[in-house]
Formats: structure tokens, sequence, C-alpha cells
């Protein structure tokens, strides 16, 4: 059983999410975005050249990273080259990344070694701040709001002095969401529940990640308040490199 718990670590789900929003125009051609979540580099069973052939025959306009990379230095060497096999995709708008509560285990030069090797690779990170590009002459707002759980979280300082336009938002920890209610966003991204990891029989594990578990969310597309929220499942594995019940995943998300 633990064996095939291992195998399923390379099981990886390529998943293609489309997100029409009816009533918001920005471009006469989906946006494509590949997201990736919780590459937990310490657990990770999926090498750079795999990543490079799971992704390279996809045309991607963006690429959203929402966060948890590693939790221990000795893994920061090991990050650029996985950032290289996405930045060789070329990307037409670019990399973002947001931390996770892992990657904030590393304190002061640790983590600003983390940070450097994700911006030194072509990387933007967003920690509570926003970058506005042109689709196509409409504003396409990316946000990084921080990790809400370790509470580096600031919704308000994210959107200080956000254009009007087409609102994407990237964060680690989904909970978030829930006291977002009343801030304007058409799409969030994120991931940290792994889709349980070990789903089996039910994810009674992750009671103590938030109100969205309880609330029965914890992977794939949501809406709260009529506003969509993906719920990554993840690259990478944390405490031990088993899956039961859940998959790492790759998402494609079209954006039309």
């Amino acid at each position: 059983m633990l064996l095939k718990a291992y195998k399923n670590t390379r099981k990886v789900a390529i998943n293609t999410i489309s997100v029409t929003r009816p009533d918001i125009f920005v471009s006469e051609q989906n946006l494509k975005v590949l997201h990736l979540s919780d590459m937990h580099l310490e657990n990770i069973s999926i090498s750079p050249a795999d990543l490079h052939t799971m992704i390279s025959k996809q045309p991607i306009d963006l690429i959203a990273l929402t966060g948890d990379f590693l939790d221990r230095k000795r893994s920061i060497p090991k990050l650029a080259a996985y950032i290289q096999v996405l930045k060789e995709t070329n990307p037409k708008y670019g990399m973002y990344a947001v931390f996770g509560n892992h990657d904030y285990v590393l304190k002061g030069k640790n983590f600003k070694a983390l940070k450097d090797t994700l911006e030194e690779n072509g990387c933007i990170t967003l920690q509570n701040e926003h970058v506005t590009i042109d689709v196509n002459g409409k504003n396409v707002n990316i946000i990084g709001i921080d990790n809400y759980s370790t509470k580096h979280s600031d919704v308000q300082k994210a959107y200080n002095g956000l254009p009007g336009g087409y609102n994407l938002v990237l964060t680690h920890d989904p909970n978030v969401v829930l006291e977002m209610e009343d801030i304007p966003f058409d799409y969030l991204l994120s991931g940290h529940f792994h889709g349980g990891q070990i789903h089996w029989p039910k994810p009674y594990h992750l009671i103590k990640m938030g109100k969205l578990v309880r609330m029965k969310m914890v992977k794939g597309l949501h809406y709260h308040g009529g506003k969509p929220f993906y719920i990554s499942e993840g690259l990478g594995q944390t405490g031990v490199n088993i899956r039961i019940g859940s998959r790492p995943e790759i998402t494609f998300h079209e954006l039309s």
C-alpha cells in the first residue's frame, strides 16, 4: 500500500479549467494561465525534465505560482532548475509568485535567498502588492496576497492604488477568500490543502486548516459570494512523500 501511495506522487493530473465571466471582457482570445502550487522540493517526485515534458506542448500566456516552494535552505539551489523550465516556456505576460506558510519557515537571509532565486530566474514575487499588465488594451491586475495562515496577508495593502480591470488574485491559503466578500476579484488561484494528500477515508487531518475545510472546499473550482476561486492539489508533498486519494496537479486555466 505504501509503495502504491508513493507511486501516486508521480501520477500527475494535468487539468484544464475554463472560467467564463460573461459580464467581463478582456480579450478576443482566452488568456491561458499555467498554475503550479505547493512544489515542496523536499518531497517531490517530478523532476525538472518531467515538468518540461508535461507543460511544453501547451501555449502559456502567464504563469502563476502560489507558494510553498520549500522549507529547508538546502533545497533553495534545487529550485532554480524548476523555475528555468517554466521560464523557457516564454510566457507572454510573465511569471508571478506568492509565498506560503512553509516558505516562511525560512528566516532572514535564507528567505531572501529563496526570493532572490525566484527573481533571478525571471519570476516577479508579490507580497501584498499588485502588477498591472496590458492584454490587448485592457488592464489585467495580478494581485498577490501574502499567506493568510501565517498572518502575512494584507488585502487592503495588496489592492492599494489598484486601477480598474480584470482582477486575478494569487494567494497560498484560500481561507482568505472568506474575508473578501466585499473585495473585487474576478478569479483567485491558491493551493495549501494538497487535496488532503492522504484523503482516506476523508481528510480529517485538514480540519485545523480553516473554515473552508469544514465547508468541504479542499480542492478544485469553487465559488464564494458568486466569485470563482481555485484550490490546486499541488505538485509536491509534505511530511511524507505519499498520496492516497489525491494526485499531484498541474493546471491550465483559460480565462475568457
